[in-house]
């Protein structure tokens, strides 16, 4: 018997270091997805092995009503290293989860219904959080979802401006949308959505799930702007690849949020894997790293494309998250990089290859994957 939900790549993964995979025969890979961004400090980090062996040692679970040192440590660093006063924590085990929490939070905390969402939005699978997500082929065959929803055009304030008003519960945005195409919202565009959703007292939601912990070369997406939303979602990297998801609150939310929990909330093994993860983050600077290695290399894949006459129609991103949108199908230019050049990376729709590496991966890796894109680009 098998599981039946995934599509198995031909590719058995024994184990891992920093930016490296290898396969049960010995194969060699380059990470440059790093599992849609779970692995920020690369494959078996030894701070993040090192805490999770101790904690393991000591105590595996127990409930978050009862205090634990791991889990209040996890409160407390997330909370000081949130954008402005968003110091109220909520736990879970995945984006969705905490996508799911954001939208009880607004609406217990407004007594309003409407979540207005974008077009080519993603916000997890679930049937709450899938009623924010934008494409058809994700919703349809488990309709009717939620409901309540409105859709507005990414990136265009003035329908934002236009369809906010006293009924709006919340707004739902990826400051770089992710599985819609790796598109980077406008400085102007998330300040206006802050006014907007103030002056209708809507709460702002920032889903960080991929965008956050130093992927797009500030600790936060949303800081790049300088806008504070009143709830943010973490999940992805927050625990190097342990399930973790986090919902962040500002005072005004978390004073009215109605009834929520879940049974595994801040467990303590996964609370020891998100604080190593964390310092580790912050002690090396691991953002500035990222948005360094990551100038680079969308350097490089631009002169590449020049250079080769490169049948790609864009390379845009932030720091480490990069799309390069091509004009065959990124499924088997992906293949092909795997398969041929041993490098695995991700797509996002149809025509872009996403490329969210380790934030650890340096010059040199850099310039393998250009060196391989090419190579299979001109075949």
């Amino acid at each position: 018997m098998s599981g039946f939900v995934f599509s198995e790549k031909p590719i058995t993964i024994e184990s891992g270091e920093g930016s490296t995979l290898v396969a049960d025969d010995g194969t060699e890979y380059l990470d440059f997805g790093a599992s849609y961004a779970c692995a920020p400090l690369g494959h078996s980090h030894p701070a993040v092995t090192e805490a999770v062996t101790t904690q393991a040692e000591r105590l595996t679970y127990v409930q978050a009503s009862y205090p634990v040192e791991t889990r209040t440590e996890t409160y407390e660093k997330l909370a000081a290293l949130a954008p402005g006063d968003l110091d109220n924590v909520w736990l879970c085990n995945s984006g969705t989860e905490a996508n799911e929490a954001a939208m009880k939070f607004a609406r217990a905390a407004t007594g309003r219904e409407t979540i207005v969402a974008t077009k080519r939005a993603f916000h997890g699978r679930t049937l709450g959080a899938l009623a924010l997500t934008w494409k058809q082929k994700y919703k349809a065959p488990y309709e009717p979802l939620a409901g309540g929803v409105e859709f507005v055009e990414y990136g265009n304030a003035e329908e934002l401006a236009e369809t906010v008003d006293s009924d709006t519960a919340a707004v739902f945005l990826e400051p770089v949308q992710g599985e819609g195409g790796i598109h980077p919202a406008d400085g102007e565009y998330l300040q206006s959505a802050r006014e907007v959703t103030s002056d209708a007292g809507a709460a702002l939601v920032f889903d960080e799930i991929q965008t956050g912990i130093g992927r797009t070369g500030t600790l936060w997406a949303c800081e790049h702007a300088g806008v504070t939303p009143d709830i943010l979602t973490s999940a992805k990297g927050i625990a190097n690849g342990l399930p973790m998801g986090a919902t962040l609150c500002a005072d005004w939310i978390a004073e009215d949020f109605g009834d929520h929990g879940s049974t595994f909330s801040g467990g303590p093994v996964v609370c020891a894997a998100a604080n190593a993860t964390l310092e580790t983050v912050v002690e090396e600077d691991l953002p500035a790293h990222a948005e360094a290695v990551g100038a680079d290399l969308r350097e490089r894949l631009e002169d590449a494309v020049d250079e080769h006459d490169l049948p790609v129609r864009d390379v845009r991103g932030s720091g480490l998250m990069i799309g390069i949108e091509v004009k065959r199908g990124a499924n088997r230019i992906l293949r092909d990089l795997a398969i041929h050049e041993q490098v695995l990376a991700l797509p996002a729709g149809r025509s872009v290859v996403r490329l969210l590496p380790p934030l650890v991966v340096g010059e040199t890796e850099a310039e393998r994957f250009v060196d391989a894109f090419v190579e299979v680009l001109s075949e």
